[in-house]
């Protein structure tokens, strides 16, 4: 039995645990006909949309641009807004579009225009920069600047901005404009890119015209046959988690996609229908239309560096996307209808035979089954505030509501006036939102998880194993859902990383993001439960979380994982009593008790990293590191990466869309390594570690995130003025090293050793030998060998070497660490 609120979850599990097991494998066989049947109708019907080259060459992916114009009083210009100008950045392929400026020639007064030219570049410094960062727009012809609020205004009007807009003749005037066509040429291997023609707007237009025919037949058919053909159901207020495309005009779900591709979609949605007397296929064909319409939105890019066609969701948010890739879903490419099948089909082949399930929509705080009645409880549930599962799950739903019309699991059932997925009751921190007169604030959510749980208690048996996977990682999320488990009546018993996350993904790049997913084991809590005793608690939890994370690192296990995977054996010391109290008679609660946990955690990994007598240093203790020292240990230690070889790649080129409104951090400038702030907190405070100390010294902090700065741009602090430059210019000729973590190895070293020279000849410091600080510390001086060592200055290395051998061991230990 499985359930779910959510609409598209529920169908995602008829799916696998009804279709899939009741017709086996055949369905597969069925699904790859039926595909093919569909997009042979499909070439035929949309063959003027996609029209091949006259060399015969095949249009695989169209490139746009959303445009805006310049307001600059003698401009006008139309701005492309583009993150990029390159078109496949492999080392032995690199294309990118040169910018032409092309003054007006219908008079004095016209605006000039941005040509372009697809070239072969030598070098990155050929291929100029991007128009737009954080929403402010870089004229190509002035230099003028649109500030955000008047890019906004303009794509506001042209209701995102996704389509191109056309004169009565036929011309292009303005909306999205083309860059670049990637094609396929017969006998020839790889992409080819050309500009686009004249016919390739000619098939746009088509498609507008036939999109405005079948809008006009539903409304001529006076709206009888169902719901709009394009979604019309609206998108999420302003201010929702992880969605900003509202400040640009797209209002309604339909928004999201320019007229050729809704026009793709509802024809899938209309041929799919032929198939709905046939139970087998109806909702696996559905499912097919979904990655479709992942595929196929204008929330897509072109990935460069694997020229194929990414998809919508490469997280968990719906950005804007100011130049995005339209795949031609009938062709062999990325994106494409057959590989869409194809997914769906081996998803089918490889799932394990057994006997059909049953499926229902329901509250996890309230299922449809008597006391006692499961041997193994397993949920996946929210992750506290972290992701807006029913507003992007809506994406989806908007288009299987067409394929799938009066399908039974496609709805509120507890509003039938809501055409989308159910948000009131929803178990999600969400404070713009209320259930029933409530804030969803962290209490609500708390009191949620507290009444699922107890619900999940409640239909387990008592010999029962229940199981919940989770990947947050923010110490928050984590105690909401400890606290909500301790109190519906379960006993941790254990915690196991189950590698589930596709390694290489941008979001892991560089921060703590989580390689596993944490499931805890459980059990339920005996209503006989004794009272346990702080003290016992204290002195039993250094043991079991050092014996787990030797375990769990001799099987790879690492960093942030390890982190997480701790809290299950340290959590069923403290959650198989019924409550623990202080020798005084004073009940500790579960936040007071994660202190601890995290305290001992970041011992522990000091210990590891440092050494026993580093683990328990404080301020003043004679011989220990410096704070700093410990904490970039620390930093370093939770940033490994878990072992994940058996888990391969998504296969299709998944990949993650920038969005270039919010991202904070200077074009060029090093990102360095970042880190949860809350994380960062739990270790250092117990540790005896101030973070404001070391603010702006080896750390940043900004929107909740600690940043460790890369040792390169440490130049300033450790040599001065001079010395910052010569780093500069090290890090300018070579902008691809990473000295974070690097010292002595004779090949990192050697091959710059003839830039052991600055601006004019000028040796790195005064004296070539000292630090520019007086008040140095050991990871200041270590440091300080990494950048003589990465330049080239062999000379202050060996005088810093040797002064650190007089000076004692603590260098040297802190090296080795």
């Amino acid at each position: 039995f499985a359930s779910d609120l959510n609409p598209v979850a529920c169908l995602i599990l008829k799916v696998m645990l009804e279709d899939i097991p009741r017709h086996g494998p055949g369905l597969a066989d069925a699904l790859r006909k039926a595909g093919g049947e569909i997009k042979a109708a499909a070439e035929r019907e949309l063959a003027d949309l996609y029209p091949k080259d006259s060399d015969g060459a095949t249009p695989i992916a169209y490139l746009w641009a959303r445009t805006v114009r310049c307001e600059a009083p003698t401009c006008g210009a139309e701005i492309p807004l583009m993150r990029s100008f390159w078109l496949c950045r492999k080392p032995k392929r690199r294309r990118a579009l040169r910018v032409q400026v092309e003054r007006a020639t219908s008079g004095p007064d016209g605006p000039p225009r941005v040509g372009f030219e697809v070239f072969e570049p030598e070098n990155d410094g050929q291929v100029r920069a991007g128009t737009v960062t954080r929403a402010k727009a870089a004229c190509l012809c002035c230099g003028a600047v649109l500030p955000p609020e008047r890019v906004r205004a303009q794509l506001f009007e042209q209701r995102g901005g996704a389509d191109a807009i056309f004169d009565g003749r036929g011309k292009r005037i303005g909306g999205a404009r083309l860059t670049a066509v990637v094609t396929l040429k017969p006998g020839e291997k790889g992409r080819h890119y050309r500009l686009p023609v004249d016919a390739d707007y000619a098939a746009v237009r088509e498609a507008q015209s036939r999109l405005a025919g079948i809008l006009g037949e539903w409304e001529r058919g006076g709206r009888q046959e169902g719901p709009c053909p394009v979604p019309d159901e609206p998108l999420p207020p302003v201010g929702t988690l992880g969605f900003r495309v509202q400040r640009y005009g797209m209002l309604q779900w339909g928004d999201l996609f320019t007229a050729r591709q809704k026009v793709a979609l509802t024809y899938l949605g209309r041929t799919s229908s032929k198939y709905r007397g046939k139970s087998n296929l109806q909702a696996s064909i559905a499912m097919v239309g979904s990655r479709c319409a992942d595929y196929g939105s204008s929330g897509v890019i072109w990935a460069q560096e694997g020229e194929f066609v990414a998809h919508t969701f490469g997280r968990q948010a719906l950005p804007i996307v100011w130049d995005f890739a339209e795949a031609v879903q009938w062709t062999n490419s990325s994106g494409n209808f057959e590989g869409a099948v194809d997914w769906v089909a081996r998803v089918i082949e490889i799932w394990p035979g057994s006997d059909p399930g049953q499926i229902q929509t329901a509250e996890a705080k309230e299922q449809p089954l008597p006391d006692q009645a499961a041997e193994i409880w397993f949920t996946d549930p929210p992750y506290y505030d972290a992701i807006p599962y029913s507003d992007l799950s809506d994406f989806f739903l908007v288009w299987l509501k067409r394929a799938l019309p009066d399908h039974p699991l496609l709805r509120d059932p507890f509003d039938p006036d809501n055409p989308l997925s159910p948000k009131t009751r929803e178990a999600v921190q969400d404070e713009t939102r209320e259930c029933n007169g409530r804030v969803k604030d962290r209490a609500f959510f708390e009191d949620t998880m507290g009444d699922a749980f107890a619900e999940g208690r409640r239909v387990l048996g008592e010999d029962g194993v229940g199981s919940v996977v989770f990947a947050h990682k923010t110490t928050e999320g984590w105690e909401a859902l400890l606290s909500g488990m301790i109190r519906g009546g379960w006993t941790i018993t254990g915690s196991w990383p189950i590698a589930t996350e596709r390694p290489g993904r941008l979001r892991s790049q560089d921060s703590a993001a989580l390689a596993t997913s944490v499931h805890l084991v459980c059990r339920p809590r005996p209503g006989d439960a004794p009272v346990g005793d702080w003290a016992d608690v204290l002195r039993e939890l250094p043991r079991r979380v050092g014996d787990w994370m030797d375990r769990l690192q001799g099987e790879g296990v690492r960093g942030a994982d390890l982190v997480f995977a701790c809290i299950g054996p340290a959590l069923e010391i403290f959650s198989r009593y019924r409550q623990v109290e202080t020798a005084e008679g004073r009940e500790v609660g579960l936040a007071e008790y994660l202190e601890r946990v995290w305290e001992v955690v970041g011992r522990t990994a000091l210990e590891q990293v440092l050494g026993a007598a580093e683990a328990t240093a404080r301020n003043g203790v004679a011989g220990a590191l410096e704070e700093d020292a410990r904490l970039t240990a620390l930093f370093l230690w939770t940033l490994q990466s878990t072992d994940a070889d058996a888990v391969s790649g998504d296969g299709d080129g998944a990949t993650e869309n920038g969005d270039d409104e919010t991202d904070d951090t200077p074009r060029g400038k090093p990102k360095g390594y970042s880190l949860i702030f809350d994380v960062v907190r739990r270790f250092a405070q117990p540790l005896g570690i101030h973070l404001e100390d070391w603010e702006g010294r080896i750390v940043e902090t900004s929107k909740g995130v600690v940043r460790l700065m890369e040792v390169a741009e440490r130049g300033k602090q450790l040599f001065g003025e001079d010395g910052a430059a010569t780093v500069a210019e090290w890090m300018e000729h070579d902008p691809s090293a990473n000295v974070q973590q690097v010292l002595f190895p004779e090949a990192e070293s050697a091959p710059r050793k003839k830039r052991a020279r600055g601006r004019g000849g000028k040796a790195l410091v005064a004296g070539d030998a000292e630090l520019q600080m007086p008040d140095a510390t050991t990871l200041d001086r270590v440091h300080a060998a990494m950048l003589f060592q990465a330049s080239g200055h062999s000379h202050a290395l060996r005088n810093l070497l040797k002064a650190e051998q007089e000076r004692g061991s603590d260098f040297f230990r802190f090296a080795n660490a």
